[in-house]
């Protein structure tokens, strides 16, 4: 009998243990948000029955994914757009409460501090034109706190001065990543249209910006580096997303995370990476909380459930930027009411229900169509899998509100929505 029961509970931890595999198998090395060498020790505690240490190992790594601070630098003389880049990273207009200022002409030599408004972990650093101070770039990189950032975006509108040539050598030596970005290039795009309307190629007058920039750093014995060529006023085009997607895959576990999270969503594709790294988070969530379940009967969710519930969308709606507070100010912008806004998403209306229906009988038919979209996504319990489905259920609906209101503003700025 005793040998049976142990054989029988072996079998439950080889099944945990498969399962959590399997889990994760689907996403890739790069876009996993717990380090491999985590995920491969938390299933080797669930295949050796140590639940709780296999739980504690899930319970760090979220706590890891919630606290990892990221502080980027952004180094650029007046007149480059470094206002109004902080501004887009933010996701915050120029005119909105706590936005960089923009055309101020550069008079601090200190550097200044914007956290991100709803990832607060993730901090862009002001720091003024190295062409700006008035000491020499070693004493630079001193003020400034270099050693404190994880990595620096520097920005130029034209070429890129004899100072930045020094400061990228520097950086090298501190074996930190650096990204050069040229910016205002719808400007130059623009002008050579005008300027050469019969001869005008944009792909080439873009490879002629890139190369020139090149060219600067080769003669200076700088092999390569990587550069991006970007617009403000249109960050669906050119190589923003690039940009982003080249910090994101070069940035450790946990910072990548609160980075992704961060991004404006300007494409499609950012939107369906941001669902990406929410989703992966949910299944960890719902696997820890399945491993501790007290009462595994339960199928009622209790009223703390039903406000993790709320702050979950209401968290997913932030991130995706259709929250009230993203909607106000673009109802502001389009010079239209929130309400017509809202009109046209179902996420803002998760939680109204009539005098004929409780939350709880919502959230029923809620759950109940996920489950028959998707089936069976996670382990038997029905109290884990109705909490969780929910989760997956509001996260699959934001996205999709999220990528309406991309169409949209496409359709108003006349751009492709790609």
């Amino acid at each position: 009998m005793g040998q049976r029961f142990s054989s029988s509970r072996n079998e439950r931890h080889q099944d945990l243990a498969s399962t959590f595999k399997e889990i994760f198998k689907k996403f890739t090395v790069e876009n996993k948000i717990i380090p491999q060498e985590t995920l491969a020790s938390i299933e080797v505690s669930l295949s050796q029955g140590n639940i709780q240490v296999a739980n504690s190992l899930i319970t760090n790594a979220l706590k890891e994914i919630d606290s990892t601070p990221l502080n980027v630098a952004v180094i650029g003389e007046s007149g480059t757009g470094k206002s109004s880049f902080i501004n887009a990273l933010r996701g915050i207009g120029p005119e909105e409460e706590g936005a960089a200022k923009i055309g101020v002409v550069e008079t601090t030599m200190e550097r200044h501090p914007y956290n991100h408004p709803k990832i607060p972990n993730v901090v862009f650093w002001d720091l003024p034109g190295i062409g700006t101070t008035k000491f020499p770039p070693k004493d630079y990189l001193k003020k400034m706190k270099f050693n404190e950032y994880e990595f620096f975006i520097i920005l130029s509108a034209t070429r890129f001065k004899k100072n930045y040539i020094d400061l990228v050598k520097a950086i090298r030596r501190m074996k930190k990543d650096f990204y050069l970005v040229r910016t205002k290039v719808d400007s130059d795009v623009k002008n050579e249209k005008e300027f050469k309307p019969r001869t005008f190629d944009r792909e080439k007058v873009l490879q002629q910006i890139r190369s020139s920039c090149v060219r600067t750093f080769q003669e200076n014995n700088i092999e390569e580096p990587p550069i991006f060529l970007i617009s403000n006023n249109i960050l669906s085009d050119y190589d923003f997303q690039i940009l982003m997607d080249k910090v994101v895959n070069d940035l450790s576990v946990y910072k990548r995370h609160n980075f992704m999270l961060s991004l404006p969503r300007i494409t499609h594709a950012a939107i369906e990476m941001k669902r990406h790294f929410l989703e992966q988070k949910i299944w960890i969530q719902a696997f820890a909380f399945g491993l501790l379940i007290v009462n595994p009967s339960q199928t009622i969710l209790m009223d703390k459930d039903v406000e993790d519930l709320r702050n979950s969308i209401n968290h997913y709606r932030a991130v995706f930027g259709v929250d009230d507070a993203s909607l106000q100010g673009l109802a502001e912008e389009w010079q239209v009411s929130v309400d017509q806004l809202q009109a046209k998403m179902k996420s803002p209306h998760v939680f109204e229900t009539t005098k004929e229906e409780t939350i709880q009988e919502r959230l029923s038919i809620f759950y109940e169509v996920f489950h028959l979209a998707k089936g069976d996504v996670l382990p038997k319990n029905v109290y884990v899998k109705k909490l969780f489905y929910l989760k997956f259920y509001f996260l699959d609906m934001v996205t999709d509100d999220a990528n309406a209101l991309l169409r949209e503003i496409c359709v108003k700025n006349n751009l492709v929505s790609d």
